[in-house]
């Protein structure tokens, strides 16, 4: 099974924003618990390198990958990690050209039909739907799947338990991302695993 198959597996993406190493190993055992083997642990502070690493090091069951990276240098920096897939929130073509280097899967950042043929052009049809809540969400992608219908959509930002039954039924969407998943402490967490899981099952059958 390769990565987006995984990720279309589970449904979910959670986005994962680390202030402290200390804190990778409740929130990763948390998403375990929860029923969601899946973390995009995000470059939006200084210790997302060592996070990723040690989340790799000591989850290998856990598909983990890194987020907001948004330069070539980050990108190096996670591949090195371990981090088995790359998530900008808009398209780089220089980090698009470090994970085809190296064989990572990459979904950029798009809420454009022009961001959306950039990415095509670099071979790229899984891709980030991003902030999904401002650009128009399941009706801007439904309107944009018409015109692209070789890709595959991850929504994140406006998508909660709430709306992730309408998100996750699209046959255009590869999975549902957000931090929505890892609020609260990790009780608080594994129960809304388990419920997006469940809405995800029941959605998709």
């Amino acid at each position: 099974m390769d990565i987006f198959e995984k990720i279309r597996t589970t449904g979910l993406v959670p986005v994962i924003t680390l202030h402290d190493e200390s804190e990778t190993g409740p929130v990763i055992e948390a998403l375990i618990e929860g029923d969601l083997p899946v973390a995009e642990i995000c470059y939006r502070t200084p210790c997302a390198g060592s996070c990723l690493r040690l989340a790799v090091s000591r989850y290998p069951d856990v598909l983990v990958g890194a987020g907001t990276v948004i330069n070539a240098a980050q990108c190096r920096e996670a591949i090195g990690t371990g981090a088995r897939f790359i998530v900008s929130p808009g398209f780089s073509p220089a980090v698009a050209a470090e994970c085809a280097a190296s064989g990572i899967p990459y979904l950029p950042g798009v809420v454009t039909p022009t961001e959306i043929m950039q990415a095509l052009d670099a071979g790229l049809t899984h891709l980030k739907f991003f902030p999904a809540g401002v650009y128009g969400g399941l009706n801007a992608i439904k309107a944009l799947s018409a015109a692209f219908p070789q890709c595959e959509f991850l929504p994140t930002g406006g998508v909660d338990n709430g709306n992730l039954p309408q998100f996750i039924a699209n046959n255009k969407i590869l999975a549902c991302g957000g931090s929505w998943l890892v609020k609260g402490s990790p009780e608080q967490i594994v129960k809304t695993c388990r419920e997006a899981r469940s809405i995800v099952r029941e959605a998709r059958g």
